[in-house]
């Protein structure tokens, strides 16, 4: 074998290497939505063994999964339309039945109408679903600095932070049966609402660099102290801030020549350009 056969051999050998590793780089964003399905999954399970902590922590681990293959599909630039509906299906049993049916098993099938019960956790999945749809057709012309209606990740851990703080507390959850169909109810309906939750995607390089960062330090601390205790409150916040929002702009409409942008305009240019705020 001359000099000259050799280096093609070299050369075909790193256009072999480089095929592969790009073929691993697109399978990297699924892995982390397959990790999703799959602890939404196991939740589903632990709440069928009657394991309702181990459940709803699952749909939290589902959530940071979540919320990395997207990123990770972007950093590597390996975005494809399969990875988006793949996407979709799992969010769909992570976020949408596998809450309601861990707290139909926890305490909604001890309502006394179990229709009720029944009622509460379809309208909680199908709330989801339309969640779900309406955002994989309207996700080129929203904007993305906001999300229209409460992300279905959310409304998810609204539900299971519910479960987790009542069994850090020792309560069961036939003693708040009534107060499980409100928060079931608030969620999914807030899935599907027009109010406007901050998506974080807004913020620049410099706001991630530094005041993202330290805030998620102090937060994971905070967190880490109580996690049931602390994480419920911090979820309803953010539930609450899209409803606030919504009425600002509802009650401030006459001041503003385009209503309700300028709400929206003034939190997007504060994290975007937080040396601005006075």
């Amino acid at each position: 074998m001359n000099e000259a056969d050799r280096q093609t051999l070299r050369e075909r050998r790193a256009a072999l290497k480089l095929k592969l590793r790009r073929r691993g780089m697109f399978a990297l964003p699924s892995m982390f939505t397959l990790g999703c399905l799959f602890f939404g999954f196991f939740g589903i399970i632990q709440a069928m063994n009657f394991r309702f902590d181990y459940a709803a922590t699952c749909v939290f681990v589902a959530m940071v999964l979540d919320s990395l293959d997207g990123r990770v599909a972007r950093m590597t630039k390996t975005q494809t339309a399969f990875g988006a509906e793949l996407d979709s299906l799992a969010d769909m049993v992570s976020f949408g039945a596998a809450p309601a049916l861990i707290i139909y098993e926890w305490s909604l099938s001890s309502l006394p109408n179990p229709r009720i019960a029944l009622a509460a956790g379809f309208i909680y999945a199908a709330c989801a679903a339309l969640r779900l749809a309406r955002f994989n057709v309207q996700i080129s012309v929203v904007d993305k600095s906001f999300f229209n209606g409460l992300p279905s990740p959310a409304a998810a851990a609204v539900v299971a932070g519910f479960v987790l703080l009542m069994d850090d507390l020792n309560i069961e959850g036939d003693a708040v049966a009534w107060w499980a169909f409100a928060v079931t109810l608030v969620s999914g309906v807030s899935m599907v609402t027009t109010a406007k939750f901050f998506s974080f995607k807004a913020m620049s390089r410099r706001a991630l660099s530094f005041t993202a960062v330290a805030t998620l330090a102090v937060g994971f601390g905070v967190i880490l102290m109580d996690p049931p205790k602390v994480l419920f409150p911090v979820i309803l916040a953010y539930l609450a801030s899209g409803y606030i929002v919504w009425l600002w702009r509802a009650t401030h409409k006459s001041q503003y020549p385009a209503p309700g942008d300028a709400v929206t305009d003034v939190v997007v240019d504060c994290v975007k350009a937080p040396e601005k705020l006075p």
